[in-house]
C-alpha cells in the first residue's frame, strides 16, 4: 500500500478531515486526532491506539506496526508502516483509532461500517 492510498483510506472513514499539529500533518475524527498520513521517516503514520490494540497488531504484523519509542508508546501510540500491509490491514487499523477517537453518537451511527472491513 502507498502512502497515498493510505491517506485515501483514511479521509474516506466518516467525518475525517486532515489538520497540523507541532508543525506536522494530522487526521482527525470530530476534532481529534487519531492518525497521521504516512510522511514521517520511513513512511510510517500515526495511529492512536490502546496498548491492548498495538500489542496484538504489532504481534500480528512487526513489518507494519511498531510501537512508538518513549512514553507515548507505553500509552498505546503506534507507527504504521503502509508498505507492509495491504488495504484490509491498513482499513481495520484506521478504524481502530478512528473509534478511539471519535465521539459515541458517531460511532454508534456508523458502527456497521467499521465492522465490514
Amino acid at each position: 500500500m502507498t502512502p497515498a492510498a493510505f491517506l485515501k483510506l483514511a479521509l474516506a472513514l466518516p467525518d475525517v478531515s486532515e489538520g497540523q499539529h507541532q508543525g506536522g500533518a494530522d487526521l482527525r475524527v470530530a476534532g481529534k486526532t487519531f492518525a497521521s498520513p504516512a510522511v514521517r521517516a520511513g513512511g510510517a503514520a500515526y495511529l492512536k491506539l490502546t496498548p491492548e490494540q498495538q500489542n496484538m497488531l504489532c504481534a500480528a504484523e512487526p513489518e507494519a506496526f511498531a510501537p512508538v519509542p518513549g512514553g507515548w508508546g507505553l500509552k498505546g501510540a503506534t507507527w504504521f508502516y503502509p508498505e507492509h500491509a495491504d488495504a484490509r490491514t491498513a482499513k481495520s487499523a484506521l478504524w481502530m483509532a478512528w473509534r478511539n477517537a471519535a465521539p459515541k453518537k458517531l460511532i454508534k451511527a456508523h458502527s456497521e461500517a467499521g465492522d465490514a472491513t
